[in-house]
């Protein structure tokens, strides 16, 4: 069941990140330039005020994993933390290879 749903969160949140990069590329192209939309502008877009909640907490229980960790993390494109997100909860959620052979127990 956790795989199931490992690979059902992780296939919603790879499609959105392809939604993303789909909107990237059009802003790209209607601007003749690379546009990337950073994961803090969409954060914000959508929920300013826990962005400005999350910084405190981190800080209180790890204060050298704000800066360098999760500043790197937010100054990436969306598409790009998305699809990472994504991808691991799809490879945590995949099933077992069957076992070949006599030999493993």
């Amino acid at each position: 069941m956790i795989r199931f749903l490992l690979r059902f969160l992780g296939l919603w949140i790879l499609a959105a990140a392809f939604v993303w990069l789909v909107i990237d590329g059009t802003k790209s192209i209607a601007a003749n330039a690379l546009v990337r939309t950073q994961l803090r502008d969409t954060w914000t877009a959508i929920d300013q005020n826990s962005l400005a909640r999350l910084k405190p907490a981190i800080e209180q229980h790890a204060e050298w994993l704000w800066n360098p960790v999760i500043q790197t993390i937010l100054d990436q494109p969306t598409w790009l933390v998305l699809g990472v997100i994504g991808s691991i909860l799809v490879l945590l959620g995949r099933k077992k290879k069957p076992l070949i052979g006599y030999g493993r127990d």
